[in-house]
């Protein structure tokens, strides 16, 4: 009969043969974290980093999301260009040079970060890995070729988006805080429909 040490023993191994409880998915908690944001707004400040970590350029502007598929990304300084996007097109309006492109959502590979963070639960499945860094982001890596950009780090506190840092495919980051957020005010899809203003130079992508 085995004695009491023995049995310790026993117990302690089978402790440690017995499976642990499953840790959540990354991709299933960053799903949580964003479910309860239908929309948000705010404004944002952008610095963009060459390969060799030199600052190129900086930006500052207001945002809107509108969960799934509609935002809009407006640069105020130091030039004027909207980006916005609905479940048809993408367009980015350059009001300093008075154009205007548009290309189809639907097909595209290549998503803008906040296309990311607007869409379904099953592209982010489907189309990316994530995982958690050392600095508890979740970074997003495409799975595909046509992205693009290459990882997206996404700061969160809670459900609340702090910022953002995108690394594309020519080791560049753009470094996004977010400051002002709104998830309160209402908004409709409506107000992400976009009319190219008369006179501006059109560059329509084939559907």
């Amino acid at each position: 009969m085995p004695n009491s040490l023995t049995l310790l023993r026993l117990c302690a191994l089978l402790m440690l043969l017995a499976p642990l409880p499953l840790r959540a998915e990354a991709v299933d908690e960053l799903l949580q974290a964003l479910q309860p944001i239908e929309r948000l707004q705010g404004e944002f400040q952008q610095r963009q980093y060459a390969a060799d970590g030199d600052v190129v350029s900086e930006s500052e502007g207001r945002f809107r999301l509108l969960r799934p598929g509609y935002f809009a990304w407006e640069i105020r300084a130091p030039d004027s260009q909207l980006i916005i996007a609905n479940r048809d097109y993408l367009w980015h309006h350059d009001r300093d040079l008075e154009t205007v492109t548009r290309r189809p959502v639907v097909g595209s590979e290549a998503m803008t970060p906040l296309q990311v963070l607007g869409g379904d639960s099953e592209a982010l499945r489907r189309d990316y890995t994530v995982h958690r860094d050392e600095q508890q982001r979740f970074v997003l890596v495409p799975t595909g070729t046509g992205s693009g950009f290459r990882e997206l780090a996404l700061s969160l506190a809670g459900n609340t988006i702090l910022g953002m840092e995108v690394r594309d495919n020519l080791n560049q980051r753009v470094v996004i805080t977010f400051s002002a957020l709104d998830t309160q005010t209402p908004m409709t899809p409506a107000e992400f429909d976009f009319a190219p203003p008369p006179g501006a130079d059109l560059f329509y992508q084939a559907e």
